[in-house]
């Protein structure tokens, strides 16, 4: 597949992007982070893999959930927006609901067969780990029947399967954002903002309404909720999907704001690299009252929190946001390979590649999870030498392309297409 086959879809009429054409190109920028995001998703899944050393997460207060969630909201508007501006609110929600049920089963498929690889593995490998405990799946096994039904029905959401539950309830308040679009654009803020204000766990108990706090229960037998609320990460999706409907406007390209956004992602790293911190701990910040570094850390505690999604979250990917943006040109025309060199023509294959696993984003997001497990099994065995986990990665890797390449093929409805004779 070539750069332009990866850029270039069967359109259908699309408001948000512009007039009705036969031939809808995609911003190359959408695709493209949210394939870094589904390797980095991959990597920060696998056990004992030390290139998370090197993810966002290490870096600033943001990471790769942030890309996906943001550009999710971008796609949503591209697929779904274009559905109510063409269908109307009815068919447009159903449209949407329909999504809603492909994830939800996915979901499911997805614990399922992460559960059944943890039980063969316990059950026939021997070994001296316990692979179920590794996702405190104990409840699972030892009494399936309140386990299963809380599966079902979403009360029973372990931590490393709650992003697709967030998701959809993301999606689910899609039609509540478009009817009051055709109010005023104003509701729709005061909407997004409440409901995440609601979601804020630390502030609300600060103002002593801690009652007040929005969340999901995630398993019936305690008072634990979703690791990612979906009534905070709302804002980052409904954020990409107001630019992508130009809801908001594209924000300009100017020294003052490139600077200001270089100031926001240099200045948290101190505050959030697992290593800088240690260097800071052990040289230079400590002193008879305590650690700087560390106690400004936790005074932020409720800002940085990623299950409620924190206002410095926010902030920081924003402005890690804004940064790529301008980096990747318009519509991510530094993307594109230039010159007609091996060099170039590596990079435009590298990019196409990239783009097919961003467009994919489900499929290859599961698949991902799954073989996060199967990679860490691996080393496990092997080790985890510098050069056995960088082909460990590497054959990951290559299984997320080979899905998004064979979703691709699928979704393509090749039996539809009459034989060459």
């Amino acid at each position: 597949m070539t750069l332009a086959d990866a850029t270039t879809i069967p359109s259908r009429p699309v408001t948000a992007l512009g007039a009705m054409s036969s031939v809808r190109v995609r911003d190359l920028r959408l695709d493209f982070f949210r394939g870094i995001a589904m390797f980095i998703i991959l990597m920060a899944h696998t056990p004992g893999n030390f290139l998370t050393s090197w993810i966002p997460a290490r870096w600033g207060f943001s990471d790769a959930t942030e890309i996906f969630v943001f550009c999710s909201g971008m796609a949503s508007a591209i697929a779904f927006g274009s559905a109510y501006d063409r269908m109307g609110w009815r068919l447009g929600s159903a449209r949407v609901g329909f999504r809603v049920w492909q994830v939800y089963w996915a979901h499911i498929g997805l614990f399922v067969a992460v559960a059944a690889l943890l039980a063969a593995i316990d059950f026939y490998g021997g070994y001296d780990k316990n692979y179920i405990g590794s996702l405190n799946l104990w409840k699972f096994f030892e009494d399936p029947a309140v386990p299963l039904v809380g599966l079902v029905t979403l009360t029973y959401v372990p931590n490393y399967f709650d992003i697709l539950p967030m998701y959809m309830v993301v999606l689910i308040l899609m039609p509540v954002i478009m009817a009051l679009s055709r109010v005023h654009l104003g509701l729709v803020a005061a909407f997004v903002i409440i409901i995440w204000l609601l979601a804020q766990d630390a502030l609300l108990q600060r103002l002593g309404l801690g009652h007040l706090h929005l969340a999901l229960p995630a398993e019936p037998w305690s008072d634990r909720t979703w690791f990612f609320n979906p009534f905070g990460w709302q804002l980052v999706f409904f954020t990409g999907f107001a630019f992508m409907r130009g809801w908001l406007p594209k924000p300009p390209v100017t020294n003052v704001l490139i600077a200001l956004a270089a100031f926001v992602v240099i200045a948290n790293i101190p505050l959030s690299n697992i290593g800088v911190r240690a260097i800071a701990r052990d040289w230079f910040f400590v002193t008879e009252t305590g650690n700087p570094v560390i106690d400004a850390r936790l005074a932020m505690k409720g800002l940085i929190d990623k299950s409620d999604f924190g206002l410095f979250r926010y902030l920081h990917f924003l402005s890690l946001a804004y940064l790529a943006w301008v980096i990747a040109g318009d519509k991510g025309a530094n993307l594109l390979a230039r010159g007609t060199g091996a060099l170039a023509s590596a990079w435009g294959g590298l990019v196409a590649i990239i783009l097919k696993v961003g467009q994919q984003s489900l499929a290859v997001f599961v698949v991902s999870m799954f073989t996060a497990r199967v990679m860490g099994f691996v080393m496990d065995l092997t080790g985890r030498e510098v050069r056995t986990v960088l082909l460990v990665n590497l054959g990951g890797a290559a299984i997320l392309v080979a899905t998004a390449y064979g979703a691709g093929w699928f979704k393509s409805h090749p039996w539809r297409k009459k034989a060459t004779p």
